[in-house]
């Protein structure tokens, strides 16, 4: 799954709960898979902040724009 899937899940999976209306079984169903949806999100902001800084750090490396060598 990915992360826009698992953030609109898990946005309709809030507003179901916020609403109210839902028996407690209903409610801890609906709460353990917010949860696992938050995980799905994590994990994939978590992947590409990794992505990110490693293309970063590439950059800055030798010959890169910070290396303090001419161009």
């Amino acid at each position: 799954m990915g992360y826009e899937q698992a953030r609109d899940e898990l946005v309709d999976v809030v507003r179901r709960l916020e609403a109210g209306g839902s028996s407690l079984e209903e409610s801890l169903a609906l709460w353990e898979r917010g949860e696992e949806l938050a995980k799905v999100c994590r994990l994939r902001l978590e992947g590409a902040r990794a992505r990110l800084d490693a293309a970063l750090a590439a950059e800055s490396g030798p010959g890169g724009p910070d290396s303090g060598g001419e161009d």
